[in-house]
């Protein structure tokens, strides 16, 4: 962790919602994949039905990305600043492409940069591959770990770094930042909302902004990891 550089670190998140607005619009075969999918973990007192709008948004095989935002710090005449753009739209794969395009253009410039977010190894970056692959998508040389050893796959996971090897603990980004005294954004909206907002609201640009107050989160949290001073608003720049 220390001996990473915080300019080789891509820090990213993703939103995600329901393929399909509501459980109805689901054709019976896909129904009773849904069905299949859930029921060890379907709570007492609930059906399929009930429990589709709760949890379809976060299965990569019944959801889709509507927002990935990434970010990247700099440093000039020794202040930090952190750079911040979204790709957002309800066309997934154009999402996709874009956003493959940028990491291949990353990779280009520098080997030795680092896919860096909250959670990261366990939703995100498989999430992103299941649906590259879904939307017909080669899936990109960055994204093929099963290639390489363990200590050389570019993640680093602040989830992870709070375990310090726990595998049983698990810590919310906004837990973690508070634990840490690490200001966390006034959001309007939190994840379980997404949904609601992408479907109902059709908001895509307060998806982006309450994705992007995660990436700024992360930077932060990274920065106390390493013991150096937290990014002041004005050092966080949002780029269209």
């Amino acid at each position: 962790m220390q001996n990473i550089s915080i300019e080789n670190l891509f820090i990213i998140d993703i939103e995600t919602v329901s393929c399909y607005e509501h459980y109805e619009l689901l054709t019976d075969e896909w129904k009773e994949l849904w069905t299949e999918k859930i029921y060890k973990a379907l709570p007492d007192n609930t059906t399929p039905e009930e429990y589709y709008p709760k949890r379809a948004g976060i299965m990569a095989e019944f959801a889709k990305v509507v927002c990935i935002s990434f970010g990247y710090i700099k440093t000039e005449n020794g202040k930090m600043q952190l750079r911040i753009k979204s790709f957002y739209s309800e066309n997934e794969k154009e999402i996709l492409e874009k956003f493959i395009e940028t990491v291949c253009q990353l990779q280009a410039k520098n080997n030795k940069w680092c896919f860096t977010g909250h959670n990261i190894k366990e939703f995100d970056i498989p999430f992103l591959c299941r649906r590259i692959l879904v939307n017909n998508i080669s899936i990109p040389e960055c994204f093929n770990f099963q290639a390489m050893k363990p200590w050389d796959v570019p993640v680093l996971d602040t989830l992870h770094l709070w375990r310090f090897g726990d595998y049983k603990h698990y810590t919310s980004l906004k837990l973690l930042a508070a634990t840490l005294g690490v200001p966390s954004p006034k959001n309007d909206i939190d994840g379980s909302k997404v949904g609601e907002v992408y479907w109902t609201e059709k908001d895509l640009q307060r998806i982006a902004l309450y994705c992007q107050k995660d990436v700024a989160t992360v930077a932060n949290i990274i920065l106390r990891f390493k013991n150096l001073p937290l990014l002041s608003e004005e050092q966080i720049v949002f780029v269209d």
